[in-house]
């Protein structure tokens, strides 16, 4: 199994307390995921995060209808959160979302270790296709956050 590693960093000129609250508010997914992936949560609103709560959704990838689900590994609260998927497109999904308190804000880290699925065709797609669209997801993602945070 290829196993990758997909690394952001962002600084975000708010307060520790409103950043982790915008990300541990479910909803808000929707705001940062593209609009070309359809994106919706299943999972009826509001969502209690912490660990081990279970959050399912739906997203069309390249006209695929496909469900996702991530389970809450780590919870703390002002610091980081770890989601990992359970069913879902990808061999491996393991998402550490780490934030740190700065003199200018907050520094945002995502870690995401991914693996496909399928062997050579899975590491084929990852060439072409998937690691580009990863990237697209997360340069929207900094875009939506730069806007939420002005």
């Amino acid at each position: 199994m290829s196993e990758y590693l997909l690394e952001r960093r962002q600084s975000i000129q708010a307060n520790l307390d409103r950043v982790f609250d915008f990300f541990a508010d479910a909803a808000n997914l929707e705001v940062l995921t593209p609009p070309w992936l359809h994106f919706r949560i299943l999972t009826p609103l509001p969502i209690e995060m912490k660990t081990g709560a279970l959050i399912q959704y739906r997203i069309r990838w390249r006209f695929v209808p496909v469900r996702w689900t991530t389970e809450i590994l780590d919870w703390t609260p002002g610091r980081q959160f770890v989601d990992q998927q359970i069913r879902g497109p990808y061999r491996l999904w393991h998402h550490t979302h780490i934030f740190e308190e700065t003199t200018d804000g907050v520094l945002m880290t995502d870690r995401v270790r991914y693996a496909l699925p399928m062997g050579l065709a899975g590491r084929c797609m990852h060439a072409v296709t998937v690691r580009r669209d990863l990237d697209a997801i997360f340069d929207h993602r900094a875009r939506q956050v730069e806007r939420v945070f002005g």
